[in-house]
């Protein structure tokens, strides 16, 4: 009898091995399919912003140029970094003065296709992000009329603005600024080998990837990180089953709770878009935790109520490694020179009154 219990739990043990080493890639990209997205193949449209090239070149030139900044010395560019992952890869980001900011810094990437912008989602498109860290005073702590005069002082802008928005009397506005922007970070689209997946290439995935994308469905990693980006679509309790410590959740930071003033939002966040993972740690709005297998398990824990085991910690990062797309191959715009009218930078901090 012994014996054949142990015949039967070998076989059991084998077929549940033969399952997780190898799911039928039809039938998971099926399962993926009906959860995920792939990117699209061209520009995605923006609501309220039709995209032209002159927009494009012109917010490509304005992401790069640090002047956007009182100090001159911060661009978007410096918090979104297109050569390392579209973030700065800092716990949190440093700013105006030196300081240092409250929340580590999502990456740009395919950041059009979020619900929302931040990780308290306060605001709504990427327009709307494009105005806030240039008024932050931990940012570029810069105002709209500051922007608009560096920016009428430069000709060459005003002949850019005139070209992107063709029926504006006076394009140079600060509206205009965030739009010209919010079209050139439309163009930051990674396409990875998840999407060639799901698009119908079984060999897009190695089959640790496929094994990955198997647990992090039937784990439930999906029912947040789902959709287009594999995340950014929603907003969940950080520390839904179990909450992290203080070094990894600050008290402090109650999320989405200073967006809405509603105690259910109190430690609630953006899901986080999952594309590129491997390449922007440190994680969590936090920035606190420095390796993508040690977040995995955090999540683990935290929202699924599960002690993931190394081998599926490892399956699940060789998944979300399969995220990791090609950036757009993009070349360092020649800015316009200042000329006498151009306001000079200010570095000291001013206090808050």
């Amino acid at each position: 009898m012994k014996r054949l219990l142990s015949s039967v739990a070998a076989c059991l043990l084998l077929a549940t091995a033969a399952y997780a080493a190898d799911p039928n890639p039809a039938d998971l990209r099926q399962q993926a399919q009906e959860i995920f997205k792939p990117l699209p193949s061209t520009v995605p449209a923006v609501k309220g912003n039709k995209i032209t090239a002159e927009k494009i070149a012109l917010g490509k030139a304005l992401f790069f140029d640090p002047r956007m900044s009182a100090s001159g010395v911060f661009s978007c560019n410096s918090c979104h970094n297109l050569a390392t992952g579209g973030d700065d890869n800092l716990e949190t980001s440093i700013g105006h003065g030196w300081q240092k900011g409250p929340r580590n810094s999502p990456t740009v990437f395919n950041a059009v296709f979020n619900i929302a912008q931040f990780w308290d989602g306060r605001a709504e498109d990427l327009k709307a992000q494009a105005k806030g860290p240039v008024q932050a005073g931990v940012e570029m702590a810069n105002t709209p009329g500051q922007v608009v005069a560096t920016l009428k002082s430069m000709p060459r802008y005003v002949e850019w603005f005139k070209a992107a928005f063709p029926s504006e009397a006076d394009p140079v506005t600060f509206d205009n600024f965030a739009m010209a922007i919010e079209a050139f970070e439309a163009t930051l689209v990674t396409p990875a080998p998840f999407d060639a997946f799901l698009n119908g290439d079984d060999e897009a995935l190695t089959a640790e990837a496929r094994q990955g994308l198997q647990l992090f469905i039937d784990k439930g990693c999906s029912s947040c990180h789902s959709g287009i980006n594999v995340g950014g679509e929603g907003y969940y309790p950080f520390g839904l089953i179990e909450k992290p410590g203080a070094d990894v959740l600050p008290e402090k930071d109650k999320g989405r709770f200073a967006v809405t003033n509603t105690a259910d939002d109190s430690y609630v966040f953006r899901a986080a878009p999952l594309r590129n993972i491997a390449l922007t740690a440190p994680y969590f709005h936090s920035g606190k935790v420095w390796d993508l297998k040690q977040a995995v398990a955090i999540m683990g824990t935290a929202q699924l109520g599960e002690t993931l085991n190394n081998e599926d910690v490892d399956l699940i990062v060789a998944f979300l490694s399969s995220l990791t797309g090609k950036a757009p191959e993009v070349t360092y715009p020649v800015l316009p020179a200042e000329t006498g009218n151009t306001p000079q930078p200010v570095s000291q901090i001013i206090p808050v009154k």
